[in-house]
């Protein structure tokens, strides 16, 4: 979020214009590309909106085959489990 808003706030001038960022840009030669690319630009929004909300992990997590198939893999969910007190008798 940072970049994207000095890009936009700082050198939004020539890296912006009417359909939002450009497609690339190279600042040590003063180059900025004269077409839009939507197909790099589309993720650009799911990765704000993920941000923002976490409504696109939340979506993605929900999936029930998501949560078995890390488990499988060995990665860590995120998520605290418990277990009763017959698995995991106190002391």
């Amino acid at each position: 979020m940072a970049a994207l808003k000095h890009f936009y706030r700082d050198d939004g001038s020539w890296l912006w214009d009417i359909y939002g960022p450009r497609d690339a840009f190279e600042e040590e030669n003063d180059w900025v590309s004269p077409i839009y690319m939507g197909l790099n630009q589309a993720p650009i929004a799911v990765m704000i909106e993920n941000y923002r909300t976490g409504l696109i992990w939340k979506l993605f997590m929900s999936n029930p085959e998501i949560l078995p198939m890390l488990k499988k893999a060995g990665l860590n969910t995120g998520r605290v489990e418990t277990r009763s007190k017959k698995q995991n008798p106190t002391p």
